[in-house]
Order: structure tokens, then C-alpha cells, then sequence
């Protein structure tokens, strides 16, 4: 194959990131947020390069993500949240309208926004999905926006 094939870099040096969490299910998001800092800082962006936004739950984060947007001073955005299935549609609801937000806002500024927000099954599935190890789904958003700051230099 002799066709070109770009991505980006894990490189966040000099990079600006604002981290959006849902203090809902606190003891889920809080894991997302330190795994998503930690590897920012890992990846070499600065403590004072990384903000920390907090909304009351899963269904705001998107209104906050297109503050930050339209503020123009991120390069990306990380959104982190967990909603978990209860007994009742609820669920739906905010899990579909989390998602589309951050999706829009995404495609409306052209801002990379890498998503961590859990949509889950039972509160041990979020549980081990925001754990210290590899599978923590901040940790993983956290290296997707990294890629996508660096991947749009060079398209």
C-alpha cells in the first residue's frame, strides 16, 4: 500500500486541556479525573495547562464543554461523567443526550473533544472501568485528545 497515513502524536507538551467532570456518581468520576490528569501529565502537559471544570451531572456537561469552546483557549476538551442504569428511563434519557451534546459541540467548533463519560449497567461495571489500571476510561479519553490535538496539525 503506498497511500499516506497520519495520526497523532502522544505528545502533550505545550498543549492546553480543560477537563469536564460530573460530580454525579462522585465515586466513579473522581477515578476517570485521575486517570485522565495523571496521563496528561505523563504525556508532558503542564498541571497549570489543565483545567478542571465541574457540572452537577452527566446532562450539563455539554453546555459546559460549549463555554469552553467558544472561550477558545483549550486545545481539547475531556469529558467525564458516569450514568448508570437504574430502575427507570432516566438512564436513556441523560446517557443519549450526554452523548449527542458532546458530539455537537464537538462538530459545531471543531475542537477535539475525547469522551470518558460512562454509560453503564450496574455500578460495578463503572466501578472497573474508573480502577487505577489500564482500563480506566479517563485514562483512555485523556490519550484520544492527546492524539487529536496532534492529529489536526496535520491534516
Amino acid at each position: 500500500m503506498s497511500s499516506t497515513r497520519l495520526h497523532g502524536s502522544l505528545n502533550a507538551a505545550g498543549k492546553r486541556f480543560a477537563l469536564v467532570v460530573s460530580r454525579f456518581n462522585s465515586e466513579v468520576t473522581e477515578g476517570l479525573l485521575a486517570g485522565a490528569f495523571t496521563t496528561l501529565v505523563g504525556a508532558g502537559a503542564s498541571e497549570s495547562d489543565i483545567t478542571i471544570i465541574e457540572t452537577p451531572g452527566a446532562f450539563e456537561i455539554p453546555i459546559a464543554l460549549e463555554w469552553l469552546a467558544l472561550g477558545g483557549s483549550y486545545d481539547a476538551l475531556v469529558a467525564l461523567g458516569a450514568v448508570i442504569q437504574g430502575e427507570t428511563s432516566h438512564y436513556d434519557h441523560i446517557s443519549e443526550a450526554a452523548m449527542r451534546g458532546i458530539q455537537s459541540v464537538s462538530l459545531k467548533y471543531g475542537i477535539p473533544i475525547a469522551c470518558g463519560v460512562l454509560t453503564t449497567f450496574t455500578d460495578e461495571q463503572a466501578v472497573a472501568r474508573s480502577s487505577d489500571t489500564d482500563a480506566n476510561k479517563g485514562r483512555e479519553a485523556a490519550l484520544a485528545a492527546i492524539e487529536m490535538v496532534n492529529l489536526k496539525p496535520l491534516l
